[in-house]
């Protein structure tokens, strides 16, 4: 088995973007993502763990760092003015790392 560096990237946001945001990140070139949903408070107020269009969701990314840079590119210039969102990103070492560009 190889292993390798990577990034994960963590998008953690309103569930009612899931769809489109998710096709956002393949059309990046991202081989895949997790969605589990999210609960939490921040300066847009406190978030509930429901899976409705009130609630929130976490995406992570595990993918190359050129992929991480062009979804924090994409991400911020498209969702952050209307969503509540963060994202953040982590080196991390993963084995099978060819499965992940």
């Amino acid at each position: 088995m190889s292993s390798g560096n990577r990034k994960l990237v963590t998008i953690i946001t309103e569930a009612i973007i899931e769809t489109e945001l998710c096709a956002d990140i393949e059309e990046l070139g991202a081989s895949g993502f997790t969605v589990s949903n999210a609960r939490g408070s921040g300066s847009r107020g406190i978030r509930n763990a429901g899976w409705s269009a009130s609630s929130s969701i976490r995406i992570e990314v595990v993918c190359g760092e050129a992929i991480a840079a062009s979804i924090a590119r994409h991400v911020s210039d498209k969702y952050y003015d209307n969503y509540a969102m963060i994202l953040f990103e982590s080196d991390i070492k993963v084995i099978r790392a060819d499965k992940f560009t």
